[in-house]
């Protein structure tokens, strides 16, 4: 017969709540679950709970949603609960005072292929720099950031086809087989953590601002579709439409690269009743979906059926 763990589970997205699913129902025991507090959204600002509370709430799982997570009446409950092991996927970075409670350590569910690509964000950096693998890793907490010694890790392969939507949810479902996993090894005690390389060239993965997600169109070409997929659908790549005397920040979602000689000055618009097309150092890159201010996401085609291009427009 499996042996069971006590498991109190922390984090806020779908990608943690599907997590939090899988291991309800497997043989471990999720004593409560930790997320942040209600948050308000929507034109009404009505406070909506995380995709982890709603899962919660569908089990009947004890909840807590600390604001200060060194609070001492938060670590005390956590402490009274005698939790076996902590599991923390997509939340904030915890104090010492927290993942140092349980007996069987604090392990974290990270999105890459540890020690790379450490950060907030490495489902859009292993897509912006190209890679074609990523994968998943869980390793145990410590006082830095995604730094902590390696339990155990799964590859994928990176499509050419894959955007941020697709690939988050090929690592969520390998996340949450690898979480079990690694909870079964540390039920039978058969776990054995490999300090993380210290003397490897490493790719962060920061977090996504709006200086980071702009297109720099002086970029090779493959370099500027892969920045694109790397941001769709969310946070979404950005850039300014120079178009008859005017300036608008507009959203790219999808576009395609060919390799061209031309005389073109780089980031020219080259327009045709089925494409529009920007000149790069190497070639022109095909914009497929974009979004303008205050519309919807749209195809190339749909645009030029109602949008004007002057003859000199660009962006930049």
């Amino acid at each position: 017969m499996k042996k069971s763990l006590n498991i109190v589970f922390m984090g806020t997205p779908e990608f943690a709540a599907t997590i939090l699913e899988k291991i309800v129902n497997s043989s471990h025991n999720v004593i409560s679950v930790v997320t942040v507090p209600d948050k308000p959204a929507g034109r009404g600002r009505k406070p909506t709970p995380s995709a982890v509370k709603k899962t919660a709430e569908k089990h009947n799982l004890p909840l807590l949603q600390p604001s200060n997570l060194k609070d001492s009446v938060f670590v005390n409950q956590l402490k009274a609960l005698h939790a076996d092991v902590f599991v923390v996927v997509a939340f904030r970075m915890l104090p010492k005072v927290v993942w140092e409670i349980p007996p069987r350590g604090t392990f974290n569910l990270h999105a890459s292929l540890l020690p790379q690509y450490r950060g907030a964000a490495p489902i859009n950096w292993a897509l912006i720099h190209g890679e074609t693998k990523t994968g998943v890793t869980t390793f145990f907490i410590d006082e830095q950031i995604d730094t902590g010694a390696i339990i155990a890790k799964k590859e994928i392969d990176i499509e050419p086809t894959d955007d941020v939507k697709t690939l988050h949810d090929k690592l969520m479902h390998l996340g949450s087989a690898l979480v079990i996993e690694t909870l079964d090894a540390i039920a039978e005690g058969v776990v054995q953590p490999i300090p993380q390389k210290s003397n490897l060239q490493l790719k962060e993965a920061p977090k996504l601002t709006p200086e980071n997600t702009r297109i720099d169109w002086n970029l090779p070409g493959k370099n500027i579709v892969d920045k694109i997929r790397g941001l769709s659908p969310f946070p979404v790549a950005w850039t300014l439409l120079n178009n008859h005397g005017e300036s608008q920040r507009i959203k790219l979602y999808k576009a395609v690269f060919e390799k061209k000689e031309h005389q073109e000055k780089i980031g020219k618009l080259i327009i045709s009743k089925k494409e529009i097309a920007v000149a790069v150092t190497d070639g022109y890159v095909k914009l497929n979906e974009i979004q303008l201010p205050g519309k919807r996401r749209m195809s190339a085609i749909d645009l030029l059926n109602g949008f004007s291009f002057g003859e000199n427009s660009y962006v930049s």
